[in-house]
């Protein structure tokens, strides 16, 4: 019975991940506060739920690095290439803008957010399959992850 209990704890650990689709961050504050309160009383429970943690925090960080560099980029290609004026009614126009001179920097941010849309979707995917695996009492364990908690 103890054993069937940690595995239901730590497949719950897994799936609030999936929270964060419907209030900010509870992939972070719903995983934490249930690893927080029950790691003591399982081995397993704690391991799993450090994976979720770890793989949250690094897809948080890659996410971070991907617009760090993609939002400079568009920013860049978008307002190099074309001037623009103050109007009277303080309103901005854009002068001499081509499109044949952004295109480049536009695939450039196209791919990132293909990136970005490719790990969200394999994000919501590998939660399933760690939510599945854990309630089978099996050791899962997310690619890709950086092990802040070790």
């Amino acid at each position: 019975m103890e054993k069937i209990t940690h595995s239901n704890t730590a497949t719950a650990i897994h799936l609030t991940s999936l929270l964060q689709y419907f209030i900010p961050f509870g992939n972070f504050i719903f995983p934490i506060i249930i690893w927080a309160s029950s790691k003591d009383q399982s081995e397993y429970v704690d391991e799993q739920g450090k994976q979720v943690i770890n793989f949250q925090l690094s897809l948080f960080i890659y996410s971070l690095i991907l617009a760090l560099i993609a939002i400079p980029v568009a920013l860049f290609t978008l307002f190099s290439s074309s001037s623009f004026t103050l109007h009277e009614d303080a309103d901005f126009v854009f002068e001499n803008f081509n499109f044949a001179e952004v295109s480049g920097g536009l695939i450039f941010v196209a791919i990132a957010i293909v990136i970005f849309c490719t790990m969200k979707a394999a994000e919501f995917f590998l939660i399933i399959y760690a939510a599945l695996k854990t309630s089978q009492k099996t050791h899962f364990r997310y690619p890709f992850t950086i092990n802040f908690l070790k």
